[in-house]
C-alpha cells in the first residue's frame, strides 16, 4: 500500500444524504424557538442619514426588537468591524474607514443595513420592516473608478483606497525603451456575484453569558476572534460552528454585518435569533468579486522572448474594505506576476477605489484568475500583432523545466515544473491538429471559430499550518478532527480515506468532524486551495504519532524493544511474534490497560513552501455573427496538480471552476446604474451558467510531484477558473480576428459580440 495515499477515484460519502435532502445546513437546524430576523436596507447608493423612525417598526404584532447602530453601542457592540490594510507605495497604510454592521451617519450603497427588526415569525419581521421611516437626503453616487467624485469616507481624499506597487520601475522602463518590440493592451474583468446555491445565514444564542453563533462559511476561527472583539468577551467564551455549507467559493470566507446583529439581538432578548439571506438579497449585500481594468505591457527582444512586463490596475473596491479586499489585487495578484514565464524584470501598479456599490472581496481564486487572466491576454495579443504563433511564443518564454526552484520576480519560489510538457499534452489533448478542419466546417455554416489556449499558474494561499487530531471511540468508530471546513468539496470523503489508507481503518469506521471551535481547537478554514494539501500533511504527522504511542505501547506489553515493532500501513507486527494487531485492536488493548492518553492523538503540520499548481486549457467557441451568442464548443484541461489522492474529486473541483469562469466570460456581470441602483438583482437579469452552457470537459493530468510537502500534492480547488477566463477569451478573439476586432471585453454576451461584429461589418462597408 501506498504510504501517501493510493490516489484512487473514490464516490463522495456524503452524496447520499445531500441528494436525498438530509444535508443539515443553518436554516435546517436553527432552534426551534429561535426568533425571525430581517435586515432593513438602504434603497439608496450614497445619502445622509437624516432619521431613521422605527418606533412604529417596534409596535408592529410579534416584533420583539429592532436593532440599530446606536441601539447596539448601547448594548456595548462594537460597531466596527475589521479588515486588513496594504502598505502603500510611500510607506503609508490604505485608507481604513470604519465599516459599521449598521450604518451610521451615511449609507453608501443600496443594500447596506439600517436596521435589523426581529419578530415572532418571519412574515411579522417583514411586515414591520416595511413601516421603518427613513429620511434621508441624497448625495450624487460615485459609481466609475476614477479619483475624486463625490467623496464616500473623509479618511479616503479622492476615494482612494490604496496606492500600492511591487518590482523595480526603474529598470522596467529602461527594459521598455531598449525593446525592439512592445505591445499594450488594455483588460477588463467584470465585477461578479458569487450566487452561492445556499445563500448566507446565521443563527445565534446565548447561554451563561456565552455566545454560540452558527453561520455557512468557510471556518470558524476568524469569526470566533471578531465576536470576541465585538462583544468584550474572552475567546473562550465564544463558540463559532459551520454546519453543511452550500457553497463557499470565497466569499464565505469572512464576516458580515448579519452575524454580529444576530448575536447582538439574541444576547438583548435572551432568545435565539435566526436569518437567511433571500437571493436578491444576497445579490444586494454578498461580497462580489474581480471589478478592475488593467493596461498590460509587454517588451520582447528581436527574438520573441520576454524583456520586461508593467501592468497598471484600477481596482473598485466597493463602499468599505472588507475582509480581505485590499490584499486581493495587490499582493495577491502578485505572486503569479509573471505566471509561466522567465521574466524578471517587472513592474506592477494598483490603485484601489471606493465607489457606491457592495464590497468587493476574494472570489474563486483571489487575485490569481486576474493576474492570469491579464498576462495571458496579453501574450496572445502579442503573438497575434507580433505575426507568430501563440503557443510558440509561450513555449519561448516558458521557465524551463532544470531552472526550478525558481525564484520570481515578486518573491515566490516555485519549486517545480515542466509547462513545456503540459502545454505538450494540451496539444495533443486538445486535437490542436484538427482544429482548421473543424473552423472550416464552422464556416460553411456562417460561424466563427476560435481557439484560444491559457497556461497558468496559481499560488496556494492561506495559513502553511493545520492540525489533526483522530480519537478512538469506545464502540470501536474513529474521529478525525480537521481544521478545513467543506463548502461541498467532498472533505468527509478524502480525509476520511487517507486516514484509513494510512493506518488501514475501514473508511466506514471513520467520521470526520469539522466547523466547531469547542471541539477543534485551532484551524485555518478553507479557502485558498490549501484544504487537502495542509490538511493531509497533519493527518501523516498524527498517524505517524499515534503509530510511534502504539508501538511503544505494544513493545512494553509484549516486553520486547520498540525497534522490534513495526507497522505495515494495516497491522503491526512485531518480530519473534505471532501477534499482528489492526490499529483498532491495539486502540481496545490501551483503552483496556487504561492508556486513555494514547486514544486521543493530536499533532500539528507546517508545510515549509507553498505549492503551485499549474496547467494549460484550450477552449474552442463558436460564434453565431447572426445573434452573438457564444457557445463553448470543446475544453480541455491538463493540469499538474503533483500527486492526487483522489482523482474523481480533484475533476469535480476542475469542472466547477471551468463553470465558473466560463459562467464569467460569456454571461456573468454586474450592472449598476447611475444613481447606483443595481440592476442585476435577480435571475431575471443576471446571467448564470446552466447545462447547455457547459461542454463537456476533458480533462488529464501530468503530474510533477511538489517538493514543498512530504505527499507532493498540489492543491486544485480554484485551478479551474483561474485558467479558463483567458481559455475562453483568447478564443473568442481568435474567432474574430480576421474580422479585424481587435478588443472584446468580458462578458461575450449576445448583445456585445453582435454589435462589436456588426460596428465592424459597417465599418467595411463605408471604405
Amino acid at each position: 500500500m501506498d504510504s501517501f495515499g493510493k490516489s484512487q477515484s473514490v464516490a463522495r460519502v456524503e452524496d447520499v444524504r445531500f441528494l436525498t435532502g438530509q444535508g443539515r445546513y443553518v436554516d435546517d437546524i436553527a432552534p426551534e424557538n429561535a426568533l425571525f430576523g430581517v435586515v432593513f436596507r438602504s434603497p439608496v447608493a450614497h445619502a445622509t442619514i437624516d432619521a431613521l423612525d422605527v418606533d412604529a417598526a417596534r409596535e408592529a404584532p410579534g416584533v420583539r426588537m429592532v436593532l440599530t447602530a446606536d441601539d447596539a453601542e448601547r448594548l456595548g457592540v462594537r460597531l466596527g468591524m475589521e479588515f486588513t490594510q496594504v502598505t502603500n507605495r510611500d510607506g503609508t497604510k490604505g485608507a481604513g474607514p470604519q465599516r459599521p454592521f449598521l450604518a451610521r451617519g451615511k449609507v453608501r450603497f443600496v443594500g447596506e443595513p439600517l436596521a435589523f427588526v426581529v419578530a415572532d415569525t418571519l412574515s411579522q419581521a417583514r411586515d414591520a420592516a416595511e413601516l421603518i421611516g427613513f429620511d434621508y437626503s441624497d448625495l450624487p453616487a460615485k459609481i466609475d473608478v476614477a479619483p475624486g467624485g463625490a467623496t464616500l469616507h473623509d479618511e479616503a481624499p479622492d476615494n482612494l483606497v490604496f496606492d500600492w506597487a511591487t518590482g523595480d520601475e526603474a529598470a522596467t522602463e529602461k527594459a521598455f525603451a531598449a525593446a525592439a518590440h512592445t505591445v499594450k493592451l488594455r483588460i477588463d474583468d467584470n465585477r461578479i456575484i458569487c450566487n452561492s446555491m445556499e445563500p448566507r445565514g446565521a443563527y445565534a444564542e446565548w447561554e451563561n453569558d456565552r455566545l454560540h453563533l452558527c453561520f455557512g462559511g468557510q471556518g470558524v476561527w476568524g469569526l470566533k476572534s471578531d465576536l470576541s472583539d465585538a462583544f468584550a468577551l474572552p475567546e473562550e467564551q465564544v463558540r463559532v460552528t459551520n454546519p453543511d455549507v452550500g457553497g463557499g467559493f470565497g466569499m464565505k470566507g469572512f464576516a458580515y454585518p448579519e452575524y454580529f446583529m444576530v448575536a447582538a439581538a439574541a444576547k438583548a432578548l435572551g432568545v435565539p435569533v435566526r436569518w437567511m439571506s433571500d437571493r436578491t438579497e444576497a445579490m444586494l449585500s454578498d461580497n462580489d468579486g474581480r471589478d478592475l481594468v488593467s493596461e498590460a505591457e509587454l517588451a520582447f527582444d528581436a527574438d520573441h522572448r520576454i524583456t520586461a512586463y508593467r501592468i497598471g490596475s484600477v481596482c473598485n473596491m466597493g463602499a468599505y474594505n472588507s475582509t480581505f479586499a485590499q490584499l486581493i489585487q495587490t499582493e495577491l495578484f502578485s505572486r503569479v506576476l509573471t505566471g509561466v514565464y522567465d521574466i524578471q524584470t517587472v513592474w506592477m501598479h494598483a490603485t484601489g477605489i471606493f465607489t457606491n456599490t457592495a464590497c468587493v472581496d476574494a472570489y474563486r481564486g483571489a487575485g490569481r484568475p486576474e493576474a492570469i487572466f491579464a498576462l495571458e491576454r496579453i501574450i496572445d495579443y502579442a503573438a497575434r500583432e507580433l505575426g507568430v504563433d501563440p503557443w510558440e511564443l509561450r513555449r519561448k518564454n516558458f521557465i524551463p523545466a532544470d531552472r526550478f526552484p525558481y525564484d520570481t520576480a515578486t518573491g515566490e519560489t516555485y519549486d517545480v515544473g515542466d509547462f513545456a510538457r503540459v502545454l505538450g499534452a494540451a496539444e495533443k489533448h486538445a486535437d490542436r491538429a484538427g482544429f482548421a478542419a473543424r473552423r472550416a466546417e464552422s464556416q460553411k455554416a456562417g460561424r466563427l471559430r476560435g481557439q484560444g489556449v491559457c497556461c497558468y499558474i496559481e499560488s496556494i494561499l492561506g495559513d502553511p499550518s493545520e492540525t489533526a487530531e483522530v480519537e478512538f471511540c469506545d464502540d470501536g468508530t474513529v474521529l478525525i478532527y480537521v481544521g478545513t471546513q467543506s463548502n461541498g468539496q467532498g472533505h468527509e470523503t478524502v480525509f476520511a480515506r487517507f486516514l484509513s489508507d494510512q493506518t488501514g481503518i475501514p473508511m466506514a469506521a471513520i467520521s470526520v468532524v469539522q466547523g466547531d471551535s469547542d471541539r477543534i481547537a485551532t484551524g485555518g478554514g478553507t479557502g485558498g486551495s490549501r484544504s487537502v494539501t495542509t490538511q493531509n500533511s497533519a493527518t501523516l504527522a498524527t498517524t505517524a504519532k499515534i503509530i510511534a504511542g502504539f508501538s511503544q505501547f505494544l513493545a512494553d506489553d509484549l516486553g520486547v524493544d520498540v525497534g522490534k515493532v513495526a507497522f505495515d500501513d494495516e497491522r503491526f507486527r512485531v518480530d519473534g511474534s505471532n501477534e499482528t494487531p489492526t490499529m483498532l485492536e491495539v486502540a481496545e488493548m490501551a483503552r483496556a490497560k487504561g492508556r486513555a492518553d494514547l486514544l486521543k492523538v493530536r499533532e500539528t503540520a507546517t508545510l515549509p513552501g507553498r505549492s503551485f499548481p499549474n496547467g494549460a486549457h484550450v477552449a474552442e467557441v463558436e460564434i453565431d455573427p447572426e445573434t452573438g451568442t457564444v457557445t463553448v464548443e470543446r475544453y480541455t484541461v491538463v493540469d499538474d496538480f503533483g500527486n492526487l489522492i483522489n482523482p474523481m474529486l480533484a475533476e469535480g473541483q476542475v469542472h466547477g471552476g471551468v463553470a465558473q469562469g466560463i459562467g464569467q466570460a460569456i454571461l456573468e456581470r454586474v450592472v449598476h446604474d447611475e444613481a447606483g441602483q443595481l440592476l442585476t438583482a435577480t435571475f431575471m437579469d443576471y446571467g448564470m451558467p446552466r447545462a447547455d452552457t457547459m461542454p463537456m470537459i476533458a480533462f488529464s493530468t501530468e503530474p510533477v510531484p511538489s517538493t514543498a510537502n512530504v505527499l507532493g500534492m498540489k492543491g486544485c480547488g480554484e485551478a479551474g477558473t483561474v485558467g479558463a477566463l483567458a481559455a475562453v477569451a483568447n478564443a473568442v478573439l481568435d474567432a474574430v480576428w480576421d474580422n479585424g476586432i481587435r478588443q472584446v471585453d468580458m462578458p461575450f454576451t449576445p448583445h456585445r459580440m453582435w454589435s462589436v461584429l456588426s460596428d465592424q461589418a459597417g465599418r467595411i462597408a463605408a471604405e
